[in-house]
């Protein structure tokens, strides 16, 4: 088989990848690295003449002028190419030790055209990981994860690249592996997935000086619609090409609607947005946008509209306000970002909509204790507690419960989670009003729970509807003044205090005074000590 290497100033990681490489459990006789030197000014092209004479018949070096990109030396290791698979790394990434043996062993067994091991990054690289839950030997491209991991770090049969003569445009600055994994894919009559194994290791450098991290905002724009244009040639309209843009309009567009774009003059604004509005015109249909999150597919949308002075509000109150807060109306929800029911931004509602999409991050970071304090009504205790919700609207669903135990499997989610369908929750115990806040930018939830004398430890949570689900908040106490804690009962004296626990989570506590084996007398001495420390 065949490994290609395209090389430019990747020193020392260079080293690393070529060790890796000559060091696979699939053995030195099967193994042929073409590495192609792109005019690299370092030492690159020495540590490759290097390997090629410690390592003759294995290691095949080309130097040539540089050409600005991966995508010629990409072409020029195929065309010297003699293997039954080729396989392409980048020079400054590395592989797992039998990575190569295990995926010619995959392709071989399974008759895979094209075969994805697991990738993981390392030095902060980031890697989508939907994709290697679990081996697959036979994974589409329309309903997986796999249009999330287009690079062409993969196994391909080499018959398949040359019957379909597939190479790397060489006019594309950014993402030129693209195309080429795309086609492939299409083409393929299987694809399979490794994931029971980390075969590649993805290095961000130290000095973020990968092309990908070094283009330009039109830069990306141009390539990204090369690129979709001829995914258009290759797949027809309809489910199976939303499936693969959907990964541009998420990734590569949104990306250049993101905080950096605030900093850019206004006429590279407009151009970006005129840009993404072509793109969005062709191929935004209204499957794909309703299967995009709430905040890319409102900036999308904005930019699409030419209604650059909201997206900009909206990326700019998002960075330093958070994310805005959901309108509930009628069972549905709608996030009120800049443009929505504005007449002269004129966009339908549902693309502000909560379409099908979970958001418990964003209603936890929306809910904030207020103040808690002890009260009675006759002979019992409540607790009083004021809250903000990160809603308006239809609220009425908006009450806190004192619950013993957290709900069946969220002691591992972070802050907040949506319950699943069907899932009953008792009555809840008290008086509750929820109005919204002075400014319309929430509500205020005001709950009076009654405390029962039994000894137990209990988080408060808010539960609240929105769009047909229902969302539970453990409220977090962190700087709210707490109440002092008291004791409660004549006949059976009891203590109610409140706490934070070690997630910055209030917890409320009732405990007796003593234990049921004490005498009279030390139950008063305890009492009295117990009163005293008040």
């Amino acid at each position: 088989m065949t490994v290609v290497v395209a090389v430019y100033n990747t020193m020392p990681y260079l080293t690393e990848c070529l060790n890796s490489l000559i060091g696979q459990s699939i053995g030195r006789d099967r193994l042929e690295i073409v590495a192609v030197n792109d005019g690299s000014t370092d030492d690159s092209g020495p540590e490759l003449d290097r390997f090629a004479e410690r390592y003759p018949g294995v290691v095949k070096v080309i130097h040539q002028p540089n050409s600005g990109g991966p995508a010629a030396p990409s072409n020029r290791a195929l065309e010297a190419a003699t293997g039954r698979y080729v396989y392409f790394i980048g020079s400054d990434d590395y592989l797992g030790e039998e990575a190569l043996e295990r995926l010619v062993a995959c392709a071989d067994e399974n008759g895979s055209d094209v075969v994805i091991g697991k990738m993981v990054g390392t030095n902060g690289r980031y890697v989508h990981q939907a994709l290697y839950k679990k081996n697959d030997l036979d994974v589409s491209l329309y309903d997986s994860a796999l249009p999330f991991t287009l690079a062409n770090t993969k196994l391909f049969r080499r018959d398949l690249v040359e019957r379909y003569k597939l190479r790397f445009p060489e006019d594309l600055p950014v993402g030129s592996d693209q195309p080429f994994t795309i086609e492939a894919c299409v083409r393929a009559q299987k694809i399979s997935v490794l994931a029971d194994y980390t075969f590649y290791y993805a290095v961000k450098r130290g000095d973020a000086s990968n092309i990908t991290y070094r283009a330009d905002h039109l830069a990306r724009l141009r390539c990204t619609g090369r690129i979709m244009r001829q995914a258009a040639e290759l797949i027809e309209a309809g489910p199976k090409r939303d499936a693969v843009f959907k990964r541009h309009f998420t990734w590569e567009l949104a990306k250049l609607v993101q905080e950096d774009f605030l900093a850019l003059d206004r006429s590279l604004q407009n151009e970006l947005c005129a840009g993404i509005a072509e793109l969005a015109d062709d191929y935004f249909t209204d499957e794909l946008r309703d299967s995009l999150d709430v905040k890319r597919r409102v900036r999308i949308a904005l930019a699409q509209r030419g209604a650059v002075d909201a997206l900009v509000r909206a990326i700019r109150d998002e960075s330093t306000q958070g994310a805005p807060p959901f309108l509930l109306e009628g069972g549905r929800a709608f996030a009120r970002y800049p443009g929505f029911r504005e007449a002269a931004v004129d966009l339908p509602d549902r693309c502000f909509e909560l379409v099908g999409e979970a958001v418990p991050g964003r209603l936890a970071k929306g809910t904030e204790l207020l103040s808690v304090a002890w009260e009675q009504s006759g002979e019992t205790p409540l607790i009083a507690l004021t809250a903000r919700l990160a809603v308006t609207g239809d609220t009425g669903s908006a009450v806190l419960r004192l619950a013993g135990k957290a709900m069946p499997n969220s002691a591992d989610k972070p802050g907040a989670r949506r319950l699943p369908a069907g899932h009953e929750l008792p009555e809840p115990v008290g008086e509750f009003a929820c109005q919204p806040t002075a400014d319309g930018t929430g509500s205020v939830l005001t709950a009076r729970v009654p405390l029962q004398a039994v000894s137990a430890k209990r988080g408060a949570r808010v539960y609240v509807d929105v769009a047909g689900a229902t969302y539970e908040i453990p409220l977090r106490a962190r700087g709210v003044p707490l109440p002092l804690a008291r004791s409660w009962g004549e006949k059976v004296p009891y203590r109610l205090s409140a706490n934070v626990n070690s997630k910055g989570r209030l917890t409320i506590t009732t405990a007796p005074l003593y234990g049921p084996s004490q005498s009279p007398g030390a139950r008063l001495r305890t009492l009295l000590s117990r009163l005293k420390r008040k």
